[in-house]
């Protein structure tokens, strides 16, 4: 009887641990506009950005004007 709960409870964890991994693997499923803020900094934040940065940025934006029809 003991072995035989020890089983069943044994099950039961393996169960949620590979449940729980298959959770943590999805994907967020949505389109650019649906899954994207319209991230806008102030001032300050823009003039620490380095230029990369700053590109990366800007092609977000501009990319979420297009797409999702932000307001520049």
């Amino acid at each position: 009887m003991t072995r035989r709960l020890a089983d069943i409870i044994t099950r039961i964890l393996l169960l949620i641990v590979v449940l729980t991994g298959l959770a943590a693997c999805t994907t967020a499923r949505g389109s650019f506009c649906e899954l994207a803020p319209d991230l806008r900094y102030s001032q300050a934040v823009y003039d620490a950005m380095n230029d990369a940065e700053a590109a990366r940025h800007l092609a977000y934006l501009k990319t979420g004007e297009r797409i999702c029809g932000w307001k520049k």
